[in-house]
Parts: structure tokens; sequence; C-alpha cells
């Protein structure tokens, strides 16, 4: 009685242990093949090795893997990556030695490569730039590395591109952040560059002042032309005037003349108009003999008949052939 109460109770839990196990397997098998379920997001690439060899290169999208057998070793970046290296001491062909830290801008384009290829990509790739740094800035001088930047960047560019392309690594961009010279010669530097400065600064003073002087010689010039056109101008204006005043007084001479002449012929139209007697001319005949003598005649001819106007016109001529 004993034993079958026994085996009954054994039953019992055979049955209720029973579907938690297949609960168990059930839930395993979908976290199993949940595990296998992938997706690759955008600028992403995953490495996918079968019993430890390389398989395949997975991009973007969903994908499976065989459960246990696969797995996924790496998952690359693909999108441009920047690495900020430290200040590496190098010296230059005069031997100075000096610190640069330079900035690398790379992309990875070959996932497999960049898995395979070596073993720390990114300490490979500080390591080569400080080589190759030493190996540019050791054919050139200070003073040639301080001002040939974008040469540098070129060549190691060029050199890092080269050696990265077998581990499926394309360098972009290379740049020198900081080249940092030691202290004195920064002081040197420094103090070379001030007198350059005040070498320049004693050059545009002395333009300006030489500027000045040109100027100040040419305004001088220029007034003294301006001067002499004036002066020109105020002679040509005086010359005018005179000669505007010279041509008013021959014209107010000519027309006294003219008046005088009128006022002649007019008197002599009146005399002739009011029919004069032998006595009026006789009168004015002697008027015309006093105007004639006014003592600058030296010699007077006297007609003997004075009282006839013709020998008045006579004795007139007779003292203007004298005066002439």
């Amino acid at each position: 009685m004993k034993e079958s109460t026994i085996f009954s109770a054994d039953g019992v839990g055979v049955e209720i242990m029973m579907p938690i196990i297949v609960i168990a397997i059930i839930v395993i098998i979908l976290c199993l093949l949940a595990s296998c379920i992938k997706i690759v997001p955008q600028a992403h690439a995953f490495i996918v090795e079968r019993l430890g060899g390389y398989q395949a290169t997975w991009n973007v999208g969903i994908h499976f893997k065989v459960p246990i057998i696969d797995k996924v070793a790496r998952k690359v970046l693909l999108k441009e990556q920047v690495m900020d290296f430290p200040p590496q001491p190098v010296i230059t062909k005069d031997n100075v030695t000096m610190q640069i830290d330079t900035v690398v801008f790379f992309q990875i384009t070959d996932p497999k490569l960049f898995t395979y290829g070596v073993e720390n990509p990114i300490m490979a790739i500080e390591n080569l730039t400080a080589t190759t740094l030493r190996n540019i800035i050791g054919d050139m001088e200070l003073d040639q590395t301080l001002t040939s930047r974008e040469t540098i960047n070129t060549h190691m560019r060029a050199n890092l591109d080269v050696a990265t392309d077998p581990w499926g690594i394309k360098v972009n961009r290379v740049e020198l952040k900081n080249i940092i010279p030691p202290r004195e010669i920064q002081d040197s530097m420094e103090k070379q560059m001030k007198a350059e400065r005040e070498r320049r600064e004693s050059i545009l003073r002395a333009e300006g002042e030489k500027k000045s002087t040109v100027l100040v010689a040419e305004g001088k010039k220029e007034s003294a032309i301006l001067e002499a056109e004036a002066e020109k101008e105020a002679a040509i204006l005086r010359a005018e005037a005179k000669k505007e005043a010279m041509i008013r007084e021959a014209e107010g001479k000519a027309q006294a003349i003219q008046a005088v002449q009128k006022a002649t012929a007019e008197g002599i139209q009146y005399l002739n108009e009011s029919s004069p007697s032998k006595a009026v001319l006789t009168l004015k005949s002697l008027d015309a003999f006093e105007k004639a003598a006014d003592g600058k005649a030296t010699k007077i001819i006297i007609p003997s008949e004075i009282q006839g106007v013709a020998g008045l016109a006579k004795s007139l001529v007779e003292v203007a052939k004298e005066q002439a």
C-alpha cells in the first residue's frame, strides 16, 4: 500500500514537470531564433564568421544566421571618422625639435580588410602618422615647416592613403592642428616679428612723409599756376576794360565832332535861309579871321576886299597852307 502511494506521487510530479520543460524548451528555441535575426543599420556593416572563419559581410537590412555555428565577429562603422592624435616630437632639417599634433579624417571602405588586415587599426594609423610626419619634417627647415602646412598635409595624406589601403581604410584628409616650436625659438620669432613690424612702420611713416611733401609741393605748384592764371585773366580783363574805355572815348569824341559839324552846318543853313546882309557877312568874316589868327600863325594875308566872302575864303586857305 505504501509503495503504490509513492508511485502515484512520482507520476503526478512527472506530469506537472513536463509542461514546464516543454515551455522552457520553446522559450529557449524562440530566444535562439531571435538571436539569429540581425538588422544592420545605415552606414554599418557586420562581419559574420562560421566556425571561426570568414563567412560574409552583411550590409544594411535584415539578415539571418545559423544558430551556434555563425556569429557576428565585428560591427564596422562606415561613416567618415576623425582622429585627433596627441602632439608628436619631430626634428627639422636644421635640428630644431618641435611638437606637432595632427588630425586625420578617414573612412572604412572594406570592412573585411579592416577586420582582418591589422590588429588595432586606430593605433596603426596613429603610429603611421607619426613616422610619416617625422620623415617629411626631417627634410624641411624650421621656416619652411611653418609656412608649408598645405604641402605637408598633401604629402601625409598621399603616404597614409597608400599605406592604409591594404587595411580597407581610405585617408581623406590630414591636417596639422598645431605646430609648437621650442620656447626659445618662439621668443626669437616674436622678436623677429616685432623688428619686422617696426621696420614696416618706419617704412610706412617715411612713405607717408614723402607723400605729404609731394602733395604740399604739388599744392604750391597748383596754387602758383592758379595765381598766374588769375593774374593773366585780370590783365586780360584790364586790357579789355581799357580797350572798351578807349573805344567809348573815341566814339564820344566822334559824336562830339559830329555834333559840332552838325551844329555848324545847321548854322550855315540857318544863315543861308535867313538871307544875311552884307554887314553880317562882314562881321562873320572878321570872327573867322580872329579864330584863324589866334596867335599861332606867323604870316597873315589880308585880302583887299575883306568885305567879300570870296576874299575871306582865300585868306583862310592861305592861312591853312601856312600852318601846314
